[in-house]
């Protein structure tokens, strides 16, 4: 449109701000490794803001399994699963270059269920011993740093696809009450539990 003045101002919509803003947001932060061979898997988000569930997460570096198992916690374990952690590759790099994570770095927790129980404390006996094994997959979780869009959450977005099997092509951010506070309370390291994944302890500076 035309302003008194003359000049021609465009209106941009709702989605097209957001998406300026987000643009805006990772311009300084690294689009390649350190030494530019390889690109970074940055966030893909709907129209409507919802995350897209990243792409080939199982080539990402694992980082760590925790596992807090229904048998051990009386039945009504919060996290049942095995939290199956990687995080991006680029990012990665990044991080343990600088000792920091840039923005757009994505961690993905693929859940997996434990074999069913043989004994009391939910463990059973394989050939290698007694112990918990790895069962059906049962969806996954997605964390994303992007501290202009989750200022909210301490930068960083909180995302659930489900918690069961086919996991959801995409998914809505999660309210800070399910997620962020847990995290922003007693991960060791800018809302990442580093103190469970030995490969992100100890970054080089």
């Amino acid at each position: 449109m035309k302003t008194s003045t003359g000049r021609t101002v465009v209106l941009l919509g709702g989605a097209t701000i957001l998406a300026a803003l987000t643009a805006l947001a990772f311009a300084s932060s690294p689009a390649t490794s350190p030494d530019g061979s390889t690109k970074r898997y940055l966030p893909e988000y709907t129209p409507s803001g919802e995350l897209i569930l990243p792409k080939n997460f199982e080539k990402w570096v694992f980082v760590g399994s925790p596992l807090t198992p229904n048998a051990l916690n009386n039945g009504k374990a919060g996290f049942p699963e095995y939290h199956n952690v990687y995080i991006e590759p680029v990012s990665y790099e990044i991080y343990k270059k600088t000792g920091e994570f840039p923005e757009g770095t994505i961690f993905y927790k693929e859940l997996q269920l434990t074999l069913p129980a043989q004994n009391p404390d939910g463990s059973r006996t394989e050939p290698s011993g007694r112990g918990y094994f790895p069962g059906a997959l049962n969806g996954a979780d997605v964390t994303v740093k992007d501290t202009k869009r989750y200022k909210d959450t301490g930068g960083w977005g909180y995302y659930n696809f489900n918690h069961h099997e086919p996991k959801a092509p995409t998914a809505k951010l999660r309210p800070v009450g399910e997620c962020a506070y847990c995290h922003m309370a007693s991960a060791k390291k800018d809302e990442v539990w580093t103190q469970f994944y030995p490969r992100l302890d100890t970054p080089k500076p």
